[in-house]
């Protein structure tokens, strides 16, 4: 059975080099060098230490499930910065899905950005080849592979240097910076909730 307390849901603007945990590892950050955050809250899902951007936190069961299981199906969107500057054929490519150990990822939105998006420096620059180009591509997946992006666009052919996530469905980084974190209003949390709720039968069009 679930609390009949409200749950909570916390936005945390990962930044670079922290663990997506509690606990430290080796030189890498944990999220409790950002805290106090409130008792109780996991992280629904992770980020890689090299990787930023948005991570939630809950003491949700049920919307840590909706944030994480596959059959949910909800968006999530990165920026990537890689090597190169990728033409129309390996955007086509990345959208249709590539195999990536042994499976071919689902169909996703990808985007080149025409310049580099207005985002905070990394405390630590990406490795810089004056001979090699980067470019900024914005892709929305409905799956969450382990460090799927990254495989995808080394596939591809242009590795990712950067990567940030700025969404989770209806969540985003908005108002946030890295380092930083905001407690979900109740009205929203009441919604993301409902979203998360197994649907019926009825729902569903099973019969």
């Amino acid at each position: 059975m679930f609390s009949a307390l409200p749950a909570t849901v916390i936005l945390f603007y990962k930044p670079y080099g922290v663990l997506s945990q509690f606990t430290r590892g080796g030189e890498w950050k944990s999220l409790a060098d950002f805290g106090p955050f409130p008792d109780r809250v996991y992280p629904a899902g992770r980020l890689d230490a090299d990787s930023e951007g948005l991570l939630v936190l809950t003491d949700d069961n049920r919307i840590k499930r909706w944030i994480t299981e596959p059959r949910y199906g909800h968006p999530r969107t990165y920026l990537a910065q890689v090597e190169r500057i990728p033409g129309s054929d390996v955007l086509e490519r990345l959208r249709r899905g590539v195999i990536i150990e042994g499976k071919k990822t689902l169909e996703a939105g990808v985007i080149l950005l025409s310049g580099e998006p207005d985002i905070p420096a990394r405390p630590v620059p990406i490795r810089f080849r004056k001979n090699v180009p980067t470019a900024w591509i914005e892709l929305t997946l409905k799956e969450g592979r382990n460090r799927q992006v990254r495989k995808m666009t080394a596939a591809a052919g242009h590795p990712t240097l950067r990567l940030i996530r700025t969404r989770i469905g209806e969540l985003s980084l908005k108002g946030l910076s890295p380092g930083t974190w905001r407690k979900l209003p109740q009205e929203e949390v009441r919604v993301l909730s409902a979203g998360s709720k197994p649907r019926t039968r009825d729902e569903t069009g099973a019969g």
